[in-house]
């Protein structure tokens, strides 16, 4: 017999039991074994201990697969949950968002919280934790709903009272609990808090992860997918709760206009979804019937159209106009210079003038797959388009300079349209000049109308913006410019409203940049890499300019040195880029890149059933094999 020293997480406290641990009745079948000196856990009960590589110095502990863990959501409430802890933390997400009724969880991780700093009088104020250890844990894709929430959240008024606080909005933070909030004051301080991801390929235990612990849950990849308010009131809540709280502690940049916008949709959203019934009973029949309806309504307006509609439809706008444009480079002071645009097809083309349109252009910009992102200010009378143009070397940076909104709108639609390869023929072009114009028209002021609602109305205005304005103006002066954006949104419904926050947020440049520390190779100083959606960019730390940009979809390969923990990728045009990551392991960049290309590769057409093979292969790297 091998003499394996074996410990039991729950020891029993009688002599009998201590004696006899094997005896106890209880149910062991979530028992496992982990195996301390290797950090593994062995749930092949196949497989012999010799086949584990275990030798007689072996310390194995007996414990349960599924412990407790306090989980922060991005409202700010704490629960307390079983989750797994032998699966790898991706599963274990899958679980926690099963249990929470999130959909997509593969847009959302676990990370390591900030260590909050506590003034004396502030230890006894311990946040109230919400008890979820009892709800059974199911396998079921989809859990079952009674009155639009899980069956395991009716049990009980209280277990409905914890449902409705992750599925409706929380009021406006006081400016006390915004104060005592971390805030990055740099791009250092941001990247460091992206080393706290924790690893997807590797169970909880693995990575250091206790019995009660806190962790945070948020959503990691910003690249958000098939949102229905229908199916998805708590992950609208919180994905509006985590972008709240962006805004509020200047993680990402705004205007000052913007933050007015902001703050008051923020208010608008808190007023209506205190006033407004949760309508949470959803019939699955009925909306089936819906659906078909609306796809019998769309099917009957195809049908109904003549062919000289159809053939109007399909003939693309004339869209030309005099507009000036800036190319910036390091060290340059010219300004903006005009020139006769012309849009074709997915292209743009300037000339010195209309009379010299005919001829060949200064230069002809192929849209289709650039980047656009707007820069606007309506007060200022400031319409500019920024387009980065892909390029073998990385992405070129234009700004075009609109007049007035009516150019504005209709050159933002159609420079929208042609990145994603539509052109102005597209049926979604006068939409899109509508959505436009209606954002356009939230930044306009009114300020009639807010003077006289100033005394009417007294909100919290410091409740409603980030700490920079709370210094920079006073209360009063504050309340006539949110009131004054607000009139613009005062009609809009609370699912409305939420999408309206989030449309906008995610127009914002700097959305879904989430930056590392790296050393490229070959330099002898430290560069900030921001990993979005679609590209990579590499930023000067000193000075704060986009030095580079290169796309995914022009991205070749990407290998990792894990002996060195260097990362190389491979560019079309043989670019070839090499870094080592100073602010977080390369294995959180490796899962950033492969994620978001996993993200891309999702589709309605395809199956729901979320193809977990294919994201681990394209972000565990050898390590998690």
């Amino acid at each position: 017999l091998c003499g394996l020293k074996l410990g039991f997480s729950d020891r029993p406290k009688s002599d009998w039991q201590v004696k006899y641990p094997l005896f106890i009745k209880q149910d062991w079948s979530d028992h496992a074994l982990w195996w301390e000196q290797k950090q593994r856990w062995l749930l092949r009960t196949a497989w012999t201990l010799e086949k584990y590589g275990i030798h007689a110095d072996a310390k194995l502990v007996f414990m349960p697969q599924h412990k407790p863990l306090r989980l922060g959501l991005p409202n700010g409430i704490t629960l307390r949950l079983r989750v797994c802890f032998s699966n790898p933390v991706f599963q274990t997400v899958m679980g926690i968002c099963r249990m929470l009724n999130i959909r997509h969880p593969e847009e959302l991780s676990l990370l390591r919280p900030i260590e909050e700093k506590k003034k004396k009088k502030d230890k006894n104020l311990a946040p109230e934790i919400y008890d979820l250890t009892e709800v059974p844990l199911s396998s079921v894709s989809r859990p079952c709903l009674y009155n639009g929430m899980p069956a395991h959240f009716a049990d009980s008024p209280e277990m409905e009272a914890i449902y409705k606080m992750l599925s409706v909005t929380q009021p406006p933070p006081a400016p006390e609990v915004i104060a005592k909030q971390y805030r990055p004051a740099s791009v250092v301080d941001k990247a460091h808090i992206n080393g706290r991801w924790l690893d997807s390929s590797r169970c909880l235990l693995q990575q250091g992860i206790q019995e009660s612990d806190k962790l945070w849950l948020r959503f990691k990849y910003y690249a958000t997918y098939d949102m229905d308010s229908k199916y998805d009131a708590v992950r609208l809540t919180q994905l509006y709760e985590q972008a709240r709280w962006a805004i509020l502690l200047e993680d990402i940049d705004c205007t000052e206009e913007e933050m007015m916008l902001f703050g008051a949709l923020q208010y608008h959203i808190s007023k209506v979804a205190q006033s407004e019934p949760q309508i949470m009973s959803n019939n699955p029949a009925m909306d089936d019937l819906d659906s078909a309806l609306q796809s019998l309504e769309v099917k009957m307006e195809g049908e109904g159209s003549s062919a000289s509609d159809l053939l109007e439809n399909m003939t693309a706008p004339d869209l030309t106009d005099y507009l000036k444009i800036f190319r910036p480079k390091r060290l340059t002071l010219k300004g903006y210079k005009q020139y006769w645009f012309k849009f074709q097809d997915t292209s743009i083309s300037y000339f010195k003038s209309k009379e010299e349109s005919i001829g060949e252009p200064i230069q002809m910009i192929n849209l289709k797959g650039c980047e656009v992102a707007p820069d606007v200010n309506v007060a200022a009378q400031k319409f500019l388009i920024r387009l980065l143009i892909p390029a073998p070397e990385g992405m070129n940076e234009v700004y075009l300079r609109c007049e007035n909104e009516q150019q504005y709108a209709q050159w933002m639609a159609g420079c929208r349209l042609a990145s994603k390869g539509r052109t102005l023929a597209d049926s979604s072009f006068q939409s899109e000049i509508q959505s436009i114009r209606s954002f356009l028209a939230m930044q306009k002021t009114n300020s009639s109308s807010s003077s006289a609602n100033a005394s009417e109305e007294s909100i919290n205005t410091h409740s409603l913006v980030s700490p920079r304005y709370h210094k920079k103006y006073k209360p009063k002066q504050l309340t006539p410019r949110i009131l004054d954006a607000y009139q613009n949104v005062a009609q809009l419904s609370l699912t409305d409203a939420l999408m309206r926050f989030l449309q906008i947020w995610q127009a914002l440049p700097d959305f879904g940049l989430s930056y590392v520390v790296v050393r490229f190779k070959g330099s002898r100083k430290d560069e900030v890499l921001g990993i979005a959606p679609n590209r990579l960019i590499r930023i000067d730390l000193s000075v704060g300019d986009v030095v580079k940009t290169w796309r995914y979809n022009n991205m070749k390969q990407w290998n990792v040195n894990w002996d060195i923990r260097q990362m190389a990728i491979e560019f079309e045009g043989n670019v070839n880029i090499a870094f080592s990551c100073v602010t977080a392991d390369c294995k959180i960049v490796h899962e950033f890149i492969g994620g978001y290309i996993f993200m891309s590769t999702r589709s309605r057409e395809k199956s729901e059933t979320l193809n977990e093979e294919l994201f681990h292969k394209l972000t565990g790297g050898h390590e998690a094999l």
